[in-house]
């Protein structure tokens, strides 16, 4: 390898060191901010059975594109607030139920 290969991958690396995670956006009540349940399913060491366990993370959301029931992408960041070192990387899939919530208030008027 060449120096000049080497520096068109180093950026790669350090971006892909980030810790991502794929979660569902349980509440949009705040100004750019999500939050992001991420559940986690592991072997018990002595029992053997798959335990579940859901842990909430906090989320940076810019443009607030994500709705409630979203499942969403998100990647550690720099402490931006008192619980938030999330950002919003991208939707993987839309809910259905916001999809209704946006077509109610359309027919009520």
């Amino acid at each position: 390898m060449t120096a000049t290969q080497e520096a068109v991958q180093a950026p790669a690396a350090i971006g892909a060191r980030r810790n991502e995670k794929v979660g569902q956006v349980v509440s949009t009540k705040m100004q750019k901010t999500i939050v992001v349940e991420v559940e986690m399913r592991k072997a018990h060491p002595k029992y053997k059975r798959i335990v579940r366990s859901t842990k909430k993370f906090y989320a940076h959301d810019e443009q607030s594109s994500a709705r409630m029931g979203d499942v969403v992408r998100i990647r550690e960041t720099r402490p931006l607030s008192k619980l938030k070192r999330w950002a919003l990387e991208e939707i993987v899939r839309r809910s259905a139920l916001g999809q209704l919530e946006d077509t109610a208030p359309n027919a009520a008027s």
